[in-house]
């Protein structure tokens, strides 16, 4: 099984944090599983946006953008070019990210 590093940056000043993730397990999975705080109000199944990030490094190395996630990430706060939803970026194991959790003090759609 493959493993690379997701390294976590916060947009509230907190330090960087370097956590391997096997093929298969999703951003806020490994959030979740290590304690940072990202919020998931669906659950997890892109039903929502709040585990909106932005993907610093290793965005071609993820699964391709569907449209259901492209419409809740136009409903996030401040969506940009990098952004996606932690839940439907799911490591394939070749290639280190690096992610930028936004501001976590509101409640999204």
């Amino acid at each position: 099984m493959k493993v690379v590093n997701i390294t976590f940056k916060f947009a509230d000043g907190s330090p960087d944090e370097t956590h391997p993730a096997v093929e298969g397990e999703s951003v806020l999975d490994v959030a979740l599983n290590n304690d940072i705080k990202l919020q998931h109000n669906c659950g997890g199944v892109c039903g929502c946006s709040t585990c909106h990030v932005y993907i610093e490094a290793g965005m071609d190395d993820l699964p391709d953008i569907s449209d259901k996630e492209e419409d809740y990430i136009d409903r996030a706060v401040d969506p940009r070019i990098n952004s996606r939803l932690g839940c439907q970026c799911v490591v394939q194991g070749n290639e280190d990210i690096v992610v930028t959790i936004p501001e976590q003090d509101f409640l999204g759609h």
